[in-house]
């Protein structure tokens, strides 16, 4: 015997509506404080003088400020391409495999998304130290290389879970009717499996581009001279005091990351219910 639920009254829609709406103000207030800032004809962006642009034009035209958004671009790009790819290929692996290797590395993939960045930096500064030195792999004195392989660890994860849940969410009976019809396993990928998995390829490139070109932690301890990227050179400005152009800049890559988040959501929501992905992605289906 099943009763319906005691339906709220007005009190209590109320006080949900001002919970919400306290939720949304805790986590966005800071948002838009910076980019009100942002505006700040001050020296500093503590010390508000006035609005204009002032601050955007010195922004485009401070040559550190553009060197080290171009690095994080750069590496962002690069870890991208290395997360996709790898990502990619597990995902289909561990989507279309199940028994005790598939759990394993799901829950190495997993290990990887819970370890704190701090823990992943240490380990990954003295690795890449002794690979280069040590062992002569001197492709990784590379600044922008260094960068990228750190990024990609964790992208790396979430590519492959990604991609994991779409291949688990697909009808297997599609591949199955392209191997009576003599499909080549490689055929049968790339036309029928391949063009369902881009949704959340596509969806898991723009994430990886978008974890990679606000990764901190991480870059402060693998970065090399001459390779600064833009979060680790906000954080050096704080000694000298942040300037309004430091908001800027960060105004325009807040707008570029929503757009890019926006646009890997609509991508992810092709072809798939939405409590379809998740269930999927949680290894349910």
């Amino acid at each position: 015997m099943t009763t319906n639920p005691r339906p709220r009254g007005r009190g209590g829609d109320l006080a949900l509506r001002i919970f919400g709406i306290l939720v949304l103000v805790f986590l966005f207030a800071p948002l838009a404080v910076i980019v009100v800032y942002s505006f700040n004809t001050g020296r500093l962006l503590g010390a508000w003088e006035g609005f204009g642009i002032n601050a955007y034009e010195a922004a485009f035209q401070t040559p550190e400020i553009l060197h080290a958004v171009g690095v994080s671009l750069r590496a962002s790009v690069i870890a991208t391409l290395i997360s996709t790819l790898l990502g990619s290929l597990l995902g289909v692996a561990i989507g279309m495999r199940t028994g005790t290797l598939a759990s394993v590395v799901m829950a190495v993939l997993a290990l990887v998304l819970v370890t704190p960045e701090i823990v992943q930096a240490v380990s990954l500064m003295p690795w890449l130290t002794s690979l280069s030195v040590d062992f002569g792999v001197a492709i990784l004195n590379d600044g922008l290389l260094r960068l990228a392989i750190g990024h990609s660890l964790f992208a790396t994860a979430v590519v492959s879970f990604l991609v994991r849940g779409r291949v688990r969410a697909l009808d297997p009976a599609l591949t199955e009717a392209a191997s009576d019809l003599y499909a080549t396993r490689w055929n049968s990928f790339r036309q029928i499996l391949l063009p369902q998995l881009a949704p959340a390829i596509g969806a898991g490139a723009l994430m990886a581009f978008t974890l990679s070109l606000d990764n901190t932690i991480i870059s402060a301890f693998v970065q090399t001279t001459g390779n600064t990227p833009w979060p680790v050179y906000v954080l050096s400005s704080l000694r000298s005091g942040l300037r309004p152009e430091l908001a800027a800049m960060a105004t325009v890559m807040l707008i570029a990351t929503l757009a890019l988040l926006a646009l890997a959501a609509a991508i992810l929501a092709r072809g798939t219910s939405t409590a379809s992905a998740a269930r999927a992605l949680v290894g349910s289906e």
